[in-house]
């Protein structure tokens, strides 16, 4: 069955008559369409309910027709390239709401990673479009928490540029599950896992507790989303007799993901289902870019022998990371 090219009108999670509970992907096809964030979060928050609750159901055979541009997404911020997003200090206020800014955006888009994978991709055993729509919840969660503490600094989601790569990604990957699953939860939302220990730990230095404590819930419940993640990429690779650990490389080459940078969270990525021949690659390849850093460090003071070792600050290694997500 095909539904029209346009989804329902909104993401009312009521049912359609007393006896038929509302089909919960075409819901979550008509949250990802929605523009405001706010109401995203509400829709997507209220879905899950309904699906639990079973005033919702999932149609895992139901086809829906792609709508033009998605995702939905209000006309600010500016998406620019993520070269152009200057760096964040944590030493103003100014700074910190930069930083809350760039974290709600990448929440947002998280959101709308996770009705992307519930409303596209049919023929998943039910516990697929339950788990990502308990992912995409608390992702809208995240999103609500993080758009309330920017406004205790005077701002809101849209006063500051940011980027698409998030969104990047999941375009690529529109056609293969497989490729999904292995690129958006066990890379991207797994680069999250390694950036939020030392972002936290800088908020805390400046005094902000309050902001450093939404990332405790924050990394908390990403754990459980890169395990779901960790989860179906086995399931689909046992599924088709796929080498989980070779089919991940081949898919990170032929989609072009990230690279992968140090240091790793290696506790939480063990909690999130890595297992412990991918967490000994990881190992290897910290120590390898740890050596190159040292190189390169070595090399500029021998260009600069009058300066001494500790004369400039380090720059975080996770700077660069969370500008990237």
């Amino acid at each position: 069955m095909t539904s029209a090219a346009s989804p329902v009108s909104s993401a009312s999670t009521a049912s359609n008559s007393a006896d038929e509970p509302s089909c919960a992907r075409r819901a979550a096809l008509a949250a990802l369409c929605e523009q405001d964030p706010a109401t995203k979060a509400a829709a997507t928050r209220a879905l899950y309910a309904a699906v639990l609750d079973g005033r919702a159901i999932c149609h895992a055979d139901l086809e829906l027709a792609e709508p033009a541009d998605l995702p939905g997404r209000p006309a600010r911020p500016e998406l620019v390239e993520p070269r152009q997003l200057g760096r964040r200090s944590m030493q103003s206020p100014q700074g910190r709401a930069v930083l809350l800014h760039a974290l709600a955006h990448i929440e947002f888009n998280a959101i709308n990673l996770a009705l992307d994978a519930v409303w596209r991709f049919a023929a998943m055993p039910a516990a697929f479009y339950v788990d990502w729509l308990k992912v995409a919840a608390e992702e809208a969660y995240h999103y609500s928490l993080l758009a309330t503490r920017l406004a205790e600094y005077g701002h809101a989601y849209g006063d500051f540029p940011a980027h698409g790569g998030l969104w990047d990604m999941c375009e690529r990957t529109r056609g293969n599950v497989l490729a999904r699953m292995a690129l958006v939860p066990r890379t991207l939302e797994a680069r999250g896992l390694d950036a939020s220990p030392p972002i936290r730990a800088r908020l805390q230095q400046a005094g902000d507790h309050a902001s450093a404590a939404i990332l405790d819930v924050i990394l908390r419940d990403e754990i459980g989303h890169v395990l779901i993640g960790n989860r179906w990429f086995r399931h689909l690779c046992d599924g088709r007799g796929l080498d989980p650990h070779e089919t991940y490389l081949r898919l990170a080459d032929q989609y072009h993901a990230p690279k992968l940078r140090g240091p790793f969270n290696f506790e939480a990525r063990r909690e999130a289902g890595f297992d412990e021949a991918e967490l000994a690659a990881l190992a290897g390849l910290d120590a390898e870019q740890g050596a190159g850093q040292d190189a390169q460090q070595a090399r500029r003071q021998d260009d600069q022998p009058g300066e001494q070792p500790n004369d400039q600050p380090a720059t975080p290694a996770t700077d660069n990371r969370a500008a990237s997500q």
